[in-house]
């Protein structure tokens, strides 16, 4: 059996370490911005912080449409066959989540900047983004003709979506990182050496039991980054 059977990649490998420490580093941030926003000895920071946190996200959307582009030309390993079909239904619906939230986090983010409003001081302002420094990045076309109650009303539904999402990618990543630990310590199935080098992988087999096909999360992932295209 080929190596390339029983891994990943080394782009997704890459790509998947690369988001996924990206992430990381997003949550504590966010949790930090929404509370020194507000106060005048910590105000100046977070809104530099709230500039670095912006080009990340922008970051992460770019490799997010990179990494389900290759997922979808790029077949991943096969499950174990001692998986239950709920299990492998499971991995799916995680991986496609994850490819959601990814895409919707930053966008959401994008709508809320684009609309020019403070939600935690309730009033009109208008931040430019700057990707780390390097380039200017344009609010999203059409939303800054709106009328300033509009915007309001988006400001604040883009943040109260974009904050319940964040909450949703924790919870995603509790499970994630279980399901990853459980698979190397309790079922000893090589699933985390699909994605961890250095790690023995499993065996490259398909699954005892008929599983859901992945045909259906390679559909929703390429649909989810249509959709993102077209609202970008």
């Amino acid at each position: 059996m080929s190596q390339a059977r029983t891994r990943y990649s080394s782009v997704a490998i890459a790509l998947h370490w690369a988001i996924a420490l990206l992430i990381l580093s997003m949550i504590p941030m966010g949790l930090w911005m929404t509370s020194a926003i507000d106060k005048p000895d910590s105000q100046a920071l977070a809104y530099r912080v709230f500039q670095i946190h912006k080009s990340i996200g922008f970051l992460i959307l770019a490799l997010t449409a990179v990494r389900i582009v290759w997922r979808l030309t790029h077949r991943p390993p096969a499950l174990p066959g001692t998986m239950k079909r709920w299990e492998a239904f499971a991995a799916g619906a995680t991986h496609v989540a994850f490819y959601a939230l990814l895409l919707a986090l930053p966008l959401t983010g994008w709508l809320y900047v684009s609309a020019g409003w403070a939600v935690s001081q309730d009033r009109a302002l208008e931040v430019a983004t700057s990707w780390f420094g390097l380039f200017p990045i344009p609010h999203l076309p059409g939303v800054a003709e709106l009328s300033t109650q509009m915007r309001r009303a988006l400001a604040f539904q883009a943040m109260g979506a974009h904050s319940l999402m964040a909450w949703g990618a924790v919870v995603l990543i509790v499970l994630h990182v279980g399901a990853a630990l459980k698979h190397q310590f309790v079922d000893r199935d090589g699933v985390l050496g699909h994605m961890v080098p250095g790690l023995k992988a499993g065996h490259a087999y398909e699954p005892a039991a008929p599983a859901p096909s992945p045909v259906w999360a390679e559909r929703a992932a390429g649909v989810a980054l249509v959709l993102a295209v077209a609202v970008a």
